[in-house]
């Protein structure tokens, strides 16, 4: 009886782990992206007071 192995292996892992790990991780990115973003939203629409406030200036936003 012939046995046929029908997903490839690279390296040891097979190409559908590959593109989940790939796929995760890209979502990942996408992830901390949007929560960078609106983190950042949220710090453009506080006053320059409540800034002070909590230790920033305008200026640090955009290292934020």
């Amino acid at each position: 009886m012939a046995v046929f192995e029908h997903t490839r292996s690279v390296d040891g892992v097979r190409f559908g782990e590959r593109a989940s790990g790939l796929f995760a991780t890209l979502i990942g990115a996408v992830i901390a992206w949007n929560d960078k973003r609106v983190t950042r939203d949220a710090l453009y629409a506080l006053s320059d007071r409540e800034l002070d406030d909590i230790g920033l200036s305008r200026g640090d936003l955009s290292d934020i």
